[in-house]
């Protein structure tokens, strides 16, 4: 029986999950610099800076909620501060 190998898988354009979540933490920090300036961003626009790469903006949004800020839900598309 063949297993998935989480570390050497290639997900979009070839990359590794290690790659994924090193590209996620860089956009994580754009975002947050973003949401302090305007106070919030739209579930679009991180969409569009992570080129439509659903592991990466899966692991953005996990990011930016760990590290407290709000990243709304489908009534409010959004990330905010939280207070």
């Amino acid at each position: 029986m063949e297993k998935c190998d989480s570390r050497t898988r290639a997900y979009k354009n070839g990359k590794t999950f290690d790659q994924c979540r090193d590209i996620a933490k860089t956009i994580t920090l754009q975002m947050k610099d973003k949401i302090n300036q305007s106070g919030q961003v739209g579930w679009d626009e991180i969409l569009e800076t992570v080129e439509h790469d659903e592991l990466v903006y899966k692991l953005t949004l996990k990011y930016l909620r760990q590290d407290g800020y709000d990243i709304g839900d489908w009534k409010r598309p959004r990330v905010t501060k939280s207070i």
